[in-house]
């Protein structure tokens, strides 16, 4: 927000150190200081340190990663951390704990990586664990690994550019010029300012052999090689084929990964393994505590970490007669022994940030890799062709050595030595450079038959170089050289197992609630009550609203399913156990509000379930009659509210539940009644189905009401039974009094 400049001050008396204008508050647009203190900084974030580049590397693994190699740690014995720690802030200038973090997750102890580059020895933690802190920088040792090789071959022929470090005291690359796509070979995760990076991994030998198919076809398919992601940690992940094609095409999306275990019988309790790379052993046993303590795993009897020197472990001791697979699935609902992990597949690609799908990313790493060898195949030609222009000059002399050493010693000045062979044997300057250098000791005809034999191997050197910077293929095909040694070498076995998502078994949980007999009451109004028997018993006369009156009364159990169907064409699901026992002396719940139904909305309906048997029957205002299974309105999801529960065809006229198909009698406008059998009416699993016609009604009359027949109802039902569609028949004398009553 802008300030208003403060009224003048007398000015202050100069002194030493005094500051003009120092203390006062100026106007400024707020959003000039945004763009021009904000932006710089959020570029830097993005750009300098949070989203890796195409060579998989953020700036500070780079950093350290050089600092090393130009310590001469690639192949040589481990040294102290902490002297990696200082010689890297000549390129990092940051404090030590941040660069000493850095090793660590890039160290083979830390096991974060599927192929770690720094080679550790010493207490470095563990990924997997919270609590498992490594050792200071000044107890460990380090050297970079066996696979670091692949990340600095050519380094030194001009594969990549190379900056001014931030002292400009030495040179620094902008990337590395690895041989495989180590962008997709090690997680990498890092939240910038606006925008975040997660990469997964994936098996260093399918990344290659898919790097290489792209090469070979563009349009091949990423599945046929690389499977899956593939962690550290193993874990099994959970594989569905839509989901995964999304993440290759897009960079976006998620995954399941879930634990390993297995039962030990003798001991009776489950031995956990491998965890997702998303969470950490700690997280896993307060969870698990925690749900224990809420009883919500009554089967659990202990649980505790075993993790040694063996690796990951994690025991529960389960209760005798537990069946550890069903345990197993609701641990995986409700715990973090299965988790997501969610792709975002953001890179650097000239320093612009880009997300892009596998495919893509192996093309720019391709683009990449091309440009590295082309230039180290120039750096190679120009060295051969500087190297050949020598050894013709050689040449040159061979034909009169005599000649050479006279010229030498008969020139009077050193600085006519070079012009004086230049013109004797018609060479240039830098050969007679070269031949003005060479020892005394050389100068005789075997070491010069010798150096010039190279001649034609050079010549044959130079056109193979060039025919290779003259194609793109040949280019492609060191590439695809490089890349199957690197996978002959390095691969290694997946760690992840697959499993595929059809066939994952889901648990449902089920919150475990009293069960126990209830009576329900559903009035006119919307009102429910849910009364013990013994309550039941003991209280008087149900108290209702002026003019209430109770519609249903059913018998049922406290873990009952119901559903309150409404006139907006919708069901509403609640169990019964969501409701408090109450008294016959009160209102009860007022359901619309109870459910949150929408302004206006009113129930009209209730069944109790628990199976979901038999069918509901609606009837409509037109006559028609529908038929719907009542395991249509049951969701895997326990949803609590179902759209389109019938057909908006037609006004709704009455709903009855039917355990079991039975004659239902109708009563239309005009007086008439039909008494039909449901079992005349084929079921539909549609629950917004338009139903079939079952009365026939005239122009302006409309079905009333529908209620389930009992004995005795009518004198003469034979009189009512018709064949569907009918009519109906308008009652005798005798009987319409009775119906009227029952209206």
């Amino acid at each position: 927000m802008a300030r208003k400049r403060q009224p003048e001050k007398p000015a202050a008396p100069k002194m030493k150190g005094y500051i003009a204008g120092a203390g006062e508050i100026v106007q400024q647009d707020i959003s000039d200081t945004l763009r021009q203190n904000f932006m710089p900084y959020a570029m830097s974030v993005i750009v300098s340190r949070a989203i890796p580049e195409i060579d998989g590397f953020k700036p500070s693994h780079r950093k350290l990663l050089y600092t090393m190699y130009k310590m001469g740690l690639l192949g040589s014995a481990r040294t102290k951390s902490t002297n990696i720690v200082g010689q890297t802030m000549k390129l990092n200038p940051h404090g030590e704990a941040a660069i000493y973090d850095t090793m660590v997750r890039l160290s083979r102890g830390y096991e974060a990586l599927l192929h770690p580059f720094v080679d550790s020895k010493g207490n470095f933690g563990k990924f997997y664990s919270r609590d498992m802190a490594w050792a200071a920088s000044r107890y460990t040792e380090a050297r970079l690994d066996e696979l670091a090789r692949e990340l600095f071959r050519d380094i030194d022929k001009d594969t990549v550019d190379f900056v001014d470090n931030y002292d400009n005291t030495m040179k620094e690359p902008t990337l590395l010029p690895a041989t495989f796509p180590t962008v997709l070979v090690n997680a990498n995760t890092g939240i910038a300012v606006g925008m975040a990076s997660n990469i997964c991994p994936f098996n260093l030998a399918e990344v290659c052999q898919a790097a290489i198919a792209r090469m070979r076809d563009p349009e091949a398919d990423l599945f046929q090689v690389l499977q899956a992601p593939d962690f550290p940690g193993g874990g099994q992940l959970i594989f569905d084929r839509e989901q995964m094609g999304k993440i290759y095409d897009t960079g976006r999306g998620s995954f399941r990964v879930r634990s390993r275990w297995a039962f030990d019988k003798s001991a009776n309790c489950i031995d956990i393994t491998q965890i997702p790379p998303t969470t950490t052993i700690e997280a896993i046993v307060e969870r698990v505590i925690d749900l224990v303590k809420q009883g919500k795993l009554k089967e659990i009897a202990d649980i505790r970490d075993e993790t040694g020197l063996e690796g990951l472990k994690i025991t529960i001791d389960i209760k005798r007669g537990t069946d550890p697979e069903k345990l197993m699935q609701k641990l995986f609902k409700l715990t973090p022994l299965e988790d997501s992990f969610a792709c975002n597949f953001n890179v650097l690609i000239g320093g612009v940030p880009k997300v892009m799908g596998v495919g893509e990313l192996l093309e720019e790493w391709t683009a990449f890799r091309v440009e590295c060898v082309r230039r180290r195949t120039y750096f190679d030609l120009q060295k051969k062709q500087e190297k050949l222009h020598l050894l013709l000059g050689l040449q040159a002399i061979l034909l009169d050595i005599d000649k050479a050493i006279r010229i030498v010693r008969e020139t009077e000045e050193e600085a006519e030595v070079v012009p004086n062979l230049m013109i004797g044997f018609g060479i240039d300057q830098i050969q007679a450079e070269y031949v003005a250098e060479i020892k005394l000791r050389h100068l005789n005809r075997e070491y010069i038959l010798k150096r010039t034999e190279e001649v034609e191997d050079l010549r044959r050197e130079i056109d193979e170089l060039q025919g290779v910077l003259s194609s793109k293929s040949k280019v492609k095909t060191i590439i695809i050289k490089e890349l199957e040694e690197v996978a002959k070498k390095y691969g290694q076995p997946r760690r992840t197992r697959i499993l595929y998502a059809d066939e994952v078994e889901e648990a449902q949980i089920v919150e475990e609630v009293p069960d126990y007999p209830v009576h329900l009451f559903f009035t006119r109004e919307g009102y429910f009550k849910k009364i013990t028997p013994q309550s039941l018993r003991m209280s008087g006369e149900q108290k209702l609203k002026e003019g209430d009156q109770v519609l249903q009364a059913l018998e049922g159990q406290n873990g009952d399913e119901l559903l309150f169907f409404s006139d907006k064409c919708q069901v509403y699901k609640r169990r019964a156990a969501d409701f408090e026992d109450t008294k016959a002396s009160v209102l009860g719940d007022y359901i619309p509000a109870q459910v949150q139904m929408d302004e206006g909305e009113s129930a009209v309906y209730l069944i109790a379930t628990r199976d979901y048997k038999g069918y509901v029957l609606f009837l409509f205002e037109n006559g028609k009659a529908a038929k719907v299974e009542l395991a249509a309105y049951q969701t895997k999801q326990n949803r609590k509210k179902l759209l389109n529960a019938y057909s908006d065809k037609s006004p709704l006229a009455a709903v009855l539940y039917l355990p079991e198909d039975q004659e239902v009698l109708l009563t239309a406008s005009s007086g008439r009644m039909l008494l039909f059998h449901t079992g005349l009416i084929a079921p539909k699993t549609t629950k917004n189905t338009q139903g079939v016609q079952a009365m026939n009604l005239k122009k302006g009359q409309r079905l009333l009401k529908a209620q389930l027949y009992q004995e005795g109802m009518l004198q003469n039902p034979a009189r009512y039974k018709k064949k569907l569609p009918a009519l109906g028949a308008l009652p005798d004398s005798g009987e319409g009094g009775e119906q009227m009553s029952l209206a």
